[in-house]
């Protein structure tokens, strides 16, 4: 289980630094892998127990500030180092995937309990703009490449893929989640901005590195520009690889018809 190889991997973290051979960029990397296994564990807890409404929020909360602790940790640790030279883009790319999509299974049950919805609309609204910078960030971690002109047909459905940023399936659902998450931020909360929101995690602003208040998202514009290009790339070089575009199509059809 995730559990057994998360403790695996801190029994061999302790046994590297009472070495003390280890470089300190492993042991981090180490570490930060036990987090994310660890995590996973208890996300699937929450999962399969359908987010208990009594208790969940706190519990999301809890586990999205563990999940910002390998990055924290780095800044205390290596005061001129950026923490993607010392973890790497895949693991800080599977820790904002992990902080994201967390938010987003959450967002996608309170969604459905109408009388907490109604109560806690600012708490939502908080929690999906959270979400989605989570998988703006994680998206951001590696540049999209160049296309080469003179690349085979094949290869050009893949440079395609990269010239937009997907490296992985990962990537591709962080666009429609992201997307999706931006249309119940429209249909739930609506279009205006409020004046601040509690932040669902300690370490959310520092993470974004702005005020809470600056960087509240404009639901429709994020959602169709992670949606458009979604589609695009399902229906251009991922054509015929299984790829629905079907919800993605009607959520981007009603940003622009409640335009209107």
């Amino acid at each position: 289980t995730f559990l057994a190889k998360g403790s695996a991997t801190l029994d061999k973290l302790k046994d590297l630094c009472n070495e003390g051979k280890e470089h300190p960029s492993a042991l981090l990397q180490l570490y930060t892998q036990a987090v994310l296994d660890i995590t996973y564990f208890e996300e699937n807890q929450l999962v399969d127990e359908d987010f208990p409404e009594e208790s969940s929020l706190q519990k999301v909360k809890e586990l999205t500030c563990i999940l910002s602790e390998p990055e924290d940790l780095v800044r205390e640790c290596n005061v001129n180092e950026e923490p993607i030279n010392i973890l790497g883009a895949e693991l800080l790319e599977c820790l904002y995937w992990r902080k994201g999509a967390l938010l987003y299974m959450y967002c996608h049950t309170a969604k459905e309990r109408s009388e907490w919805l109604q109560e806690n609309i600012a708490i939502f609204k908080k929690c999906l703009n959270d979400g989605v910078h989570y998988l703006m960030k994680m998206l951001s971690f590696r540049c999209p490449l160049q296309i080469n002109e003179d690349a085979s047909l094949q290869d050009k459905d893949t440079a395609r893929l990269l010239s937009e940023g997907v490296f992985s399936d990962t990537h591709l659902l962080a666009m429609m989640y992201s997307g999706e998450m931006c249309y119940w931020g429209l249909r739930h909360c609506g279009e205006g901005k409020q004046e601040s929101l509690e932040t669902t995690d300690s370490t959310s602003d520092r993470d974004l590195g702005r005020r809470s208040q600056s960087v509240l998202l404009d639901f429709r514009e994020m959602g169709k520009t992670m949606l458009m290009k979604y589609v695009a790339v399902c229906e251009g070089p991922l054509k015929g690889q299984g790829w629905n575009t079907t919800t993605a199509k009607q959520m981007l059809r009603s940003f622009v018809t409640s335009h209107n």
